[in-house]
């Protein structure tokens, strides 16, 4: 009765409308990119239990596209990842955010960061592992999708599982990782960080950090770029001096334009480069 319960819920549950409430206010100048010319809404992935909520933005005209998996913050699929799914369908690509957490809870209605960090630490790595390759399949079945051109890009906890996707599923081209936790003490939910699968890194990987980041240390990092220099992969570490935490969040003070604009430029070379 439990498992039917959870399925029911998985199948009724939905991507966020306008942003979570634990980012408000919302800053004046926040990105914002119209759904004119594409494709966007709401969809269901199936999943080995039922189906999950994903965001996914395409062009309206056209099939074969190249996918990028776009994974979420710790709020979860809200306007934010939405509005980037946007942006990457105006430039030709299939890009579908697919919410990570829907089993553990709705992170977009809590206020209070504070409330949503236990749920989040509920999620196992290998559901979030097992959901992105329904959804890659999902993409290339349902959505005139690409698997031979497929990309990811995550930010913070996302770009963590960015890191850990592309150790996964080989058949990833590239990805981007945004300021993504590099280390940790590994559980039973959470078994590896980064550092644990850089040296055997197949999948070029760009990560994009801050200088300035009380979270996310240069000494992690430094760490996380020797162990890459054992793996096969060409990954990248750039780091911007001067930028904190979460810089390319439009949405929030902590949004850096130059380095933002900067890192979306090397994200797209970094895709072109390596066949996304």
């Amino acid at each position: 009765m439990k498992e039917i319960t959870r399925r029911k819920f998985i199948a009724t549950a939905t991507v966020a409308t306008g942003f979570a409430l634990a980012v408000q206010p919302i800053s004046a100048g926040v990105i914002t990119t119209d759904a004119k010319g594409l494709v966007a809404g709401a969809v269901k992935i199936p999943v080995k239990d039922g189906e999950i909520p994903a965001y996914r933005a395409a062009p309206a005209t056209g099939d074969n596209f190249p996918i990028v998996l776009v994974i979420q913050e710790i709020f979860g699929v809200h306007e934010h990842i939405q509005d980037i799914t946007r942006r990457f369908a105006r430039l030709g690509y299939l890009a579908i955010a697919p919410e990570l957490f829907v089993r553990q809870g709705d992170v977009s209605k809590l206020s209070n960061i504070d409330e949503i960090r236990p749920i989040v630490a509920k999620v196992p790595d290998a559901q979030v592992l097992s959901d992105l390759d329904a959804t890659v399949n999902w993409a290339k079945k349902s959505a005139k999708g690409n698997g031979e051109k497929l990309g990811i890009t995550g930010f913070c906890w996302g770009g963590r599982i960015t890191w850990l996707y592309a150790a996964h599923n080989p058949q990833v081209k590239a990805g981007v990782a945004w300021y993504g936790r590099l280390v940790g003490d590994a559980t039973e939910l959470q078994p590896k960080y980064p550092v644990d699968i850089a040296s055997k890194l197949t999948v070029p990987i760009l990560g994009l950090y801050g200088g300035k980041d009380t979270g996310i240390t240069l000494d992690t990092v430094e760490q996380m770029r020797d162990r890459l220099k054992s793996s096969s992969s060409k990954s990248e570490i750039i780091v911007y001096p001067n930028a904190p935490h979460a810089f390319f969040a439009d949405y929030r003070p902590s949004y850096r334009q130059q380095e933002a604009q900067d890192g979306w430029k090397r994200l797209l070379a970094w895709f072109k480069e390596n066949g996304v």
